[in-house]
């Protein structure tokens, strides 16, 4: 099978030569995300392969359909950029990588709480200029705190078990409560109860067209005044402009994200030298009161193997012919 990966930095590169060795697959690294200008450089391709900013939209999947691509491999969880339904109409297969390593994305949650919280990049920079004050930096402490977590999927379960080692009181809205999380001491709620009650909400939800700004101006006011908001998730899931207008108000009294909704044209890339950055996020990493990383949470050895195993795997199916566990399908009407 010959595949055409899109978007590949360095890490992918090696990652995905590693796992390859088991099948022998010939693989195209590009370093340009799936655009529908670069879709047609995967002519001559049985599949490509995309990260979670490349474009799979009708236009982008029309011309992977005429090059003679059927299969698409997401090396990621989420597909919202992705048409799945024009996908299925057009006859090519879309698998994902479901679960990489939730621990690094629970672990990431935890490590922007504290960073922020606790004003550990600031006291970083301050000590590297010889300023060893501690004004401005106090925090509070983490145990004892009402952490409230929206969606307790596989990446949720293990976020509440790291906010119960803290000593947290752990609340969670989802759809399809589970008895997993339960026997953590996790207590449901609905969603406005728990964006009442607590400290820190965090998100871990997919985006949907029903989560789309999950967290918008209404959502926001409801929760307790001084709260901190951590989305590790998805950035659509927070209206941006909201957002600011809680922390300038004090209404948040903090922002960590590793996601943002205009991250697609930002994010993996060395944008350092440009002066044409989303004035939204602008004003966000100006702050002294947010924290932002790069969509970094899912960064770790160990996930990089598993995405690059777990895509190599879900290839080697489709090419014998054979229905893969991890196949995205069309929503049932």
């Amino acid at each position: 099978m010959r595949i055409a990966v899109f978007g590949t930095k360095p890490y992918d590169v090696d990652s995905l030569t590693v796992a390859n060795e088991a099948y022998s697959f010939d693989l195209r690294f590009i370093e340009a995300r799936l655009t529908s200008q670069t879709a047609e450089l995967a002519r001559g391709c049985d599949a490509v392969c995309v990260f979670v900013n490349d474009h799979g939209n009708e236009r982008v999947l029309k011309v992977l359909s005429d090059v003679g691509v059927k299969y698409i491999a997401l090396r990621c969880a989420g597909f919202d950029r992705l048409n799945v339904e024009e996908a299925h109409r057009l006859g090519l297969k879309v698998v994902r990588v479901p679960s990489y390593s939730p621990h690094a994305i629970a672990e990431h949650t935890v490590a922007l709480l504290l960073c922020l919280d606790r004003k550990i990049h600031r006291a970083y920079n301050r000590v590297r200029e010889g300023n060893f004050a501690l004004n401005g930096l106090l925090g509070w402490d983490l145990y004892g705190k009402t952490v409230g977590l929206i969606g307790t999927g596989n990446i949720g379960y293990w976020t509440a078990k790291a906010f119960k080692g803290f000593g947290c009181d752990v609340l969670a809205y989802d759809l399809y409560p589970t008895d997993q999380v339960r026997e953590l001491g996790v207590e449901f709620v609905s969603h406005e109860e728990l964006l009442a009650r607590s400290d820190v909400v965090s998100l871990h939800v997919p985006l949907l067209p029903s989560t789309i700004h999950l967290m918008d101006a209404e959502r926001i006011a409801m929760m307790k005044r001084g709260a901190i908001l951590v989305n590790t998730s998805r950035g659509g899931l927070i209206n941006t402009q909201a957002a600011i207008d809680a922390l300038m108000s004090g209404q948040l009294s903090g922002l960590a994200i590793d996601v943002y909704e205009g991250e697609g044209d930002l994010f993996f890339e060395d944008r350092s030298s440009s002066v044409h950055i989303d004035p939204k996020l602008s004003i966000l990493v100006s702050l002294p009161n947010v924290l932002v990383t790069a969509h970094q949470a899912f960064f770790t050895r160990e996930a990089l193997a598993n995405i690059a195993e777990v895509t190599m795997e879900n290839l080697a199916i489709l090419d014998r012919g054979e229905n893969c566990p991890n196949e995205v399908l069309p929503p049932k009407p």
